[in-house]
């Protein structure tokens, strides 16, 4: 289970989206198909006037699943180094190896063994080693499981066990008809306590979480979820699998009725292809995105509720090839709006490497479309390798001059900033490369929006509202024009040294 947000945000015990149509009878199957009819249990009109049947049928076919690990610890000699090293083996090198569990929850989806679960169930983090997998059946039953694949950026996992009979299992329902208000049930394992089941309604459907993850689109509900719910199903009233328990918002660590499920119409394709062994390839186009949050969307006088921002673009990526650029607003990916709901990062992620796709987007206050070839998606750690989304790094402050009053210009009053013209001496002083051109910040009023913005001494404005900007006047001249046009915030494009150029939205004052 991982915690989305939250005071502290840990994580817990540790597709393409494809049109689903299933014919298979509701709730947990043994291999004859001898399940009884919904119909009975669940009346049309209102409430359950019990799960109790419900559950009893589909409960044999959640499992708790147990992980082993294997830690790999460098030894520490806390003496080392004093007259008392001797007497805790005198050093501090080598390793000593100690043992951790992890416990969650997964379904059993066919009566020859294949069971799903969350990725991050049986994946071990950091110096772990996972070294066996155990499935544990209702009636306490322990198998041992083999990975068959998994799959990171969904958070999916199939495995497999040997049984000596044919188990219950159940089915994929479609989420896409879930509403807002219906009832569900959560199986699993919180806590280690096996066969939980605790019951909600459907709190809202593909709801993004902001994660920026290509499949941010969850079902949320506020059935009881809690740690060891990872990977337990989510049901419907028929029986079926409508979600896979994923995620929880958590203050405090325990459940407060917000939890999140992968919805069936993303988790039935991809558990399909890596029951069959395939890699899952998604969209990519290289960018560097930002969601269009109001003071964005206030300095490009657009709406905040459509489109995301492009920071950066990976050079010779499909973006670049396309012809998108830092700055534009993409607001419709293959006819299809990018919103909150269903992010630039879904609808890319969902179209399939070498299809050539429209693209919407905004520049410089126009709406342009271009047509990109879909490239392919990178590995989770490939990604987390990409030198273009380098975070913000902690490099002291290399504007070493003393700060200069400015007096009361109109960039002092409006955007706390004070400027410098960015003379090849100061430049070569901040480290930037020759050519480089803009006015560079030489102090930052820390009540001010830019300030709270990050902003900081040394930073170099190179543009502002797509204006290049050499001179304070020429940043004044910007400010007043965003002014007129009643504009709240004025976009600043700033480099930092070691860092790609980044948009900043600063609100006027």
């Amino acid at each position: 289970m991982r915690y989305v947000y939250g005071v502290t945000t840990a994580l817990l015990l540790g597709g393409a989206a494809l049109s689903l149509t299933t014919g298979f009878p509701a709730g947990a199957q043994v291999a004859q198909n001898d399940a009884q009819s919904m119909q009975s249990i669940t009346p049309r009109g209102g409430a359950p006037a019990s799960f109790a049947d419900l559950t009893q049928q589909l409960q044999p076919a959640v499992v708790n699943i147990s992980t082993r690990q294997r830690i790999t610890v460098p030894n520490v000699n806390p003496f080392a180094g004093t007259p008392f090293a001797d007497l805790f083996g005198g050093g501090q090198g080598g390793s000593q190896t100690r043992e951790a569990q992890s416990l969650g929850s997964g379904f059993i989806i066919s009566p020859d063994g294949y069971v799903v679960t969350n990725n991050h169930v049986i994946t071990a983090e950091g110096r772990a080693q996972i070294e066996r997998i155990t499935v544990t059946l209702p009636d306490g039953t322990e198998l041992p499981a083999t990975l068959v694949g998994h799959d990171a950026a969904s958070d999916l996992a199939v495995l497999k066990v040997e049984p000596k009979k044919s188990l219950p299992f159940v089915t994929f329902g479609d989420s896409r008809s879930a509403r807002v208000g219906d009832w569900v049930l959560a199986i699993g394992n919180p806590f280690g306590l096996g066969g939980t089941v605790t019951s909600g309604i459907v709190s809202a459907v593909y709801r993004a979480t902001g994660t920026g993850s290509p499949y941010d689109r969850y079902i949320q509900t506020d059935a009881a979820i809690n740690r060891g719910n990872s990977g337990g199903p989510l049901f419907d009233m028929k029986g079926q699998v409508v979600g896979i328990n994923n995620a929880i918002f958590s203050p405090t660590g325990g459940s407060v009725g917000i939890g999140f499920a992968i919805p069936a119409e993303i988790a039935a394709p991809i558990v399909e292809r890596l029951k069959r062994g395939q890699t899952i390839e998604r969209g990519y186009l290289g960018v560097r995105i930002q969601q269009l949050n109001e003071d964005l969307a206030n300095s490009l006088g657009i709406p905040h509720n459509r489109g995301e921002f492009i920071q950066g673009v990976e050079p010779g990526g499909a973006a670049a090839n396309a012809g998108i650029q830092s700055g534009d607003v993409v607001v419709k990916v293959n006819g299809k709006d990018v919103t909150p709901d269903q992010t630039l990062s879904y609808l890319v992620a969902n179209a399939k490497p070498g299809d050539r796709i429209p693209i919407e987007l905004i520049r410089n206050g126009r709406r342009t479309t271009v047509t990109a070839t879909v490239g392919k998606r990178p590995s989770e750690e490939e990604l987390a390798q990409q030198t273009f989304s380098q975070e913000e790094g902690q490099d002291a402050d290399p504007f070493n001059r003393t700060p200069e009053q400015q007096g009361e210009g109109l960039a002092e009053k409006a955007l706390g900033l004070s400027v410098l013209p960015l003379t090849p001496q100061i430049a070569r002083q901040l480290g930037m490369a020759d050519g480089i051109k803009g006015v560079v910040i030489n102090a930052v009023d820390p009540s001010s929006d830019a300030a709270s913005k990050g902003l900081r001494r040394g930073d170099i404005v190179l543009s502002a509202n797509y204006r290049p900007v050499t001179t304070s006047a020429e940043l004044e001249t910007a400010l007043k024009a965003a002014q007129s046009s009643k504009r709240e915030a004025l976009l600043l494009q700033v480099q930092r040294r070691g860092q790609p150029a980044a948009y900043v939205p600063v609100r006027i004052r």
